[in-house]
């Protein structure tokens, strides 16, 4: 198949380096900006397109870059931890559809940060690999795997299991997709989990004159411990405190 990449991020990369090394044809890439970008010059050399062939994701809208798209005659399009909603008039370019590989367990925890939420809101964590429709992760299930979440996890692990489980389910599942070994599950548009980007901001700050359960506390500390970034605070003095956490299982005693 004549495939369109839409990829960021060492997920991204990972997909786009084993996809050249089976010799798919790959026709054209969509990459983040450069503020947006991560893991881009590997994602670029991996996929090994020319320079017309690579396109700016947050262009999607102008008619130019659409036309140029077209133009590759691209018969499917995957999407790799792509940050950017894709349009109707965009997926219905590809008469096999856009996939998307998504690091949650759909349909828990559709949009942003799922490694958080798994762990806040105790939902299962996993990937899943999906049929991009206009909704946000809202798309017909291809198939999916959960990741185990253990009491150790910080919101930083869980992201790194994600990451391996994404790479593996994917390199399972694409030998299936080119040959239409697949079948498409409607997800339950009713049940389910969603958040955007900002919702982390409701659990960031914590209130040192609230009461919070230990469960509940702990959760979003661990959740949101994910250096360098800033992660959960409290104030103290008009100045934020921030609070990294550090899980260890209890090791046996020698000699035991």
């Amino acid at each position: 198949m004549r495939v369109l990449l839409l990829a960021n991020n060492w997920t991204g990369w990972q997909v786009a380096d084993w996809l050249r090394q089976q010799g798919d044809e790959i026709v054209g890439l969509i990459i983040h900006p450069l503020d947006k970008r991560k893991f881009g010059d590997e994602i670029i050399t991996a996929v090994g397109v020319k320079v017309d062939q690579i396109f700016d994701g947050s262009q999607l809208g102008q008619l130019a870059t659409m036309e140029a798209i077209a133009d590759l005659q691209a018969e499917i399009a995957l999407s790799v931890l792509f940050d950017f909603i894709l349009k109707p008039n965009f997926i219905n370019l590809f008469p096999k559809g856009v996939i998307n590989v998504h690091p949650a367990y759909l349909p828990y925890n559709r949009g942003q940060y799922p490694n958080v939420w798994s762990i806040v809101e105790q939902t299962p964590a996993g990937v899943t690999i999906h049929y991009i429709d206009p909704g946000i992760d809202t798309g017909d299930i291809i198939t999916r795997q959960q990741v185990l979440v253990e009491p150790v996890d910080t919101g930083e692990t869980l992201y790194r299991k994600l990451e391996q489980a994404s790479v593996t389910l994917f390199k399972e599942t694409w030998p299936l997709i080119q040959t239409g070994q697949i079948a498409r599950r409607p997800q339950d548009s009713q049940s389910g989990t969603y958040h955007r980007s900002r919702d982390v901001e409701k659990i960031d700050q914590i209130d040192l004159d609230k009461q919070y359960t230990a469960r509940h506390l702990i959760d979003v500390l661990r959740a949101r411990t994910f250096p360098p970034y800033a992660g959960a605070y409290f104030v103290h003095s008009g100045r934020k405190v921030y609070i990294r956490m550090e899980l260890i299982y209890e090791q046996p005693w020698e000699g035991q």
